[in-house]
């Protein structure tokens, strides 16, 4: 309650229209819980949104009822994913609270796998996203990877290789695809080297070495505020069979990776300068 005054009114409001089914504890059957996303939410639109300040286009392709949100991955710290978020959840009509797939690796860090299932997220296993989606819930996913949001600054925009796994959901629950280009994240926290050696001790997938490490120190791994370009497609649609060879799923995925590599050169298109 002591909160109550911070809390973001544009946030609070959102929030209150989501249809979220919360148990008597007050959390849903993957542990959201409404009452501390509307804290989440504020801080995230007060110090991560705004920091990166998003130029959003394309919003309003993103539906009511389930649906799979598809973008491409960078920056190392997957900030990318906070400010699509956020910009679903006060952008979009519906409001759209946005259930991001984290890699397994993020719920092992102490008390993050509590901040963020409680804010939405969930372990990005199929059987969590499957049962989301016939929820009709909105489902972020970087096909990508560590593989994505670790990339270093020779590979910036390089998508790399997309699973399989997004379009075999897709297909088994009926589930559109709306494909997002996310610019920006590429030069918030630029990474010249993976060392790979250091990450494996410490149990992390990937160490990146910026570029600005030996002139400021720790702070260098603190992401400059670059501006953000979003850009949400239309709406695709497949058919055909879940379990078909990968060859046929290959193809299928192909399409969302082009169209990704599409909305991303719309955005540097439309990016005068990185602040």
């Amino acid at each position: 309650m002591a909160l109550l005054p911070l809390i973001d009114d544009d946030v609070a409001r959102a929030l209150d229209d989501l249809p979220t089914h919360v148990n008597e504890l007050g959390y849903d059957p993957w542990g959201f819980s409404p009452s501390y996303a509307r804290v989440g939410y504020t801080l995230a639109k007060r110090f991560v949104h705004s920091y990166f300040r998003p130029d959003v286009d394309g919003i309003r392709n993103v539906p009511a009822g389930r649906v799979l949100l598809i973008a491409n991955h960078s920056g190392q710290i997957p900030l990318d994913g906070v400010v699509i978020a956020v910009t679903c959840l006060l952008e979009a009509h519906p409001p759209r609270l946005v259930r991001p797939m984290v890699e397994r690796w993020f719920p092992r860090v102490p008390f993050v796998n509590e901040v963020i299932s409680r804010g939405g997220a969930t372990l990005g296993a199929p059987i969590n996203c499957r049962n989301l989606l016939n929820d009709e819930q909105a489902i972020l996913v970087f096909p990508e990877g560590v593989k994505g949001s670790g990339k270093v600054w020779s590979q910036r925009y390089k998508l790399q290789g997309f699973g399989r796994g997004f379009m075999r959901l897709a297909l088994q629950t009926n589930t559109p695809i709306v494909p997002i280009g996310v610019v920006g994240g590429e030069e918030s926290l630029i990474s010249l080297h993976n060392w790979k050696g250091m990450a494996k001790l410490l149990g992390m997938p990937y160490l990146p070495i910026p570029a600005l490490l030996p002139v400021l120190g720790p702070l260098a791994f603190l992401p400059l505020p670059v501006k953000f370009f979003l850009r949400f497609g239309e709406p695709m649609t497949f058919e055909g069979r879940h379990d078909d060879d990968d060859a046929g799923i290959d193809a299928k995925v192909q399409k969302v990776t082009a169209a990704i590599d599409g909305l991303i050169a719309d955005g540097r298109r439309a990016r005068t300068s990185l602040f």
